[in-house]
């Protein structure tokens, strides 16, 4: 990774909620207690699929409340099916199929590991994540941490939720060709598959709460689940949130492009790393995507509606606006135009970005997140907090929601 300039003369404001031509959304200092995480992967199995026909190719941000066949959602109950067809355009263009449970998930959880073994249409695979409980005598919530980077760990255990640390490696390898990709998901689903890395890590994490919902609770808690990472893993934490609807909190850090950072966007800003170079780094993305590198505009759809599918659920995002290849820019583009569903739904409080930071690491532990990050952690793990989101954007790296917008958000009965 290498290391932004530094401008002295530059000064890394602070915005709160808006700066010319800025949308926000609408913040709360209390909110009701946590949305429960939902009881299943995903709510909208049931939901029509979108056709294969795409709209026509726009370089605005696509209107999240607009279904595919033109019309316009008009309630809150809309959502759900509207969200299931934002999943599965993403899954089309983006990510690639994330695979439904397989046949048979097992496992087991104790206070130092959780072991889990899949096997599917004859094929079979299994790995393993460690586990940190905080004190106490639980069951504990707890926050799956991608690789060994993502929010701080001490703070998640000192704020009352345990840490599982899941190496993403060993259900999709990096360092493999497109056409022979390795891992946990691929032994089960062939090392062709289109579907890329971050959708397989999320695979994992899945797995990972079907082996805690089975364990009966006595050392984690199946229903107070977050998941973190920095970096190319918090690309994958943030996949990951978006398409498991029982994940109550997500927290990426510095996920840059192919993470939160709005394709369209990152295409535009200057320094931020190309989506051809995010998309031929590794295979994180799915094959599909390859087409739309250079194309970001034919896209159906972009980050910001992949935040909102996270919504109503508990969301973090931790931006770094030292480093230009990271994007926080178009970070803070996505992030903006995610909260318009949030706040839509009712919800603006559930949502945080943070870019507001003094330490240019990457990857650093910076003490300007501890506090919210023990606010989300009471909030949607714990429900003994209520503090509302906040918008925290860098005058180094601010997007201009209304830039990319050409719709506007309606009040959802």
């Amino acid at each position: 990774m290498r290391s932004a300039p530094t401008r002295p003369w530059l000064r890394a404001a602070t915005i709160f909620l808006a700066v010319a031509g800025l949308a926000a959304p609408a913040l709360h200092s209390q909110s009701a207690a946590r949305p429960a995480a939902a009881a299943v992967e995903d709510d909208g199995t049931d939901c029509p699929a979108p056709g294969p026909g795409n709209p026509p190719s726009t370089t605005r941000l696509p209107d999240p409340f607009t279904r595919t066949d033109g019309t316009r959602i008009t309630s809150r109950s809309d959502w759900r099916c509207r969200r299931a067809e934002i999943r599965t355009l993403a899954e089309r263009h983006v990510y690639g199929e994330k695979r439904a449970k397989p046949a048979s998930v097992s496992g087991s959880v104790s206070r130092t590991n959780i072991t889990v073994a899949v096997s599917d249409q004859g094929r079979s695979a299994s790995f393993s994540a460690s586990v940190q409980l905080p004190s106490g005598n639980g069951p504990f919530p707890a926050v799956v941490v991608y690789g060994g980077f993502g929010a701080d760990t001490t703070t998640i255990r000192n704020s009352g939720a345990a840490v599982i640390s899941y190496d993403p490696l060993a259900v999709g390898r990096e360092g493999t060709p497109r056409n022979n990709k390795q891992g946990a998901y691929y032994s089960l689903y062939g090392s062709q598959n289109a579907t890329g890395l971050l959708m397989a890590w999320a695979w994992g994490v899945s797995r990972i709460i079907d082996v805690i919902e089975q364990s009966g609770g006595s050392v984690l808690t199946a229903d107070a689940t977050g998941v973190t990472g920095c970096s190319r893993y918090g690309k994958g934490a943030f996949v990951a949130g978006a398409f498991d609807q029982r994940i109550a909190l997500t927290m990426p850090i510095e996920s840059g492009s192919g993470g939160v950072g709005a394709f369209r966007s990152i295409a535009t800003e200057n320094g931020a790393q190309p989506l051809s170079s995010a998309y031929g780094e590794q295979p994180w993305l799915g094959d599909a995507f390859g087409s739309f590198t250079g194309n970001p505009a034919g896209l159906p759809v972009d980050t910001h509606q992949i935040v909102a599918m996270v919504a109503p659920r508990g969301l973090f995002i931790m931006d770094n606006p030292h480093i230009d290849w990271l994007g926080a820019t178009s970070g803070s583009v996505a992030a903006l135009g995610g909260a318009e569903v949030y706040t839509a739904l009712g919800a603006g409080s559930h949502i945080t970005y943070w870019s507001d930071v003094q330490d240019g690491n990457h990857c650093a532990t910076r003490n300007e997140w501890r506090g919210p990050l023990q606010q989300n952690i009471q909030k949607f793990l714990l429900n003994t907090g209520n503090a509302g989101g906040v918008f925290r954007i860098s005058g180094r790296k601010a997007g201009n929601l209304a830039q990319w917008r050409d719709w506007t958000t309606p009040a959802l009965g």
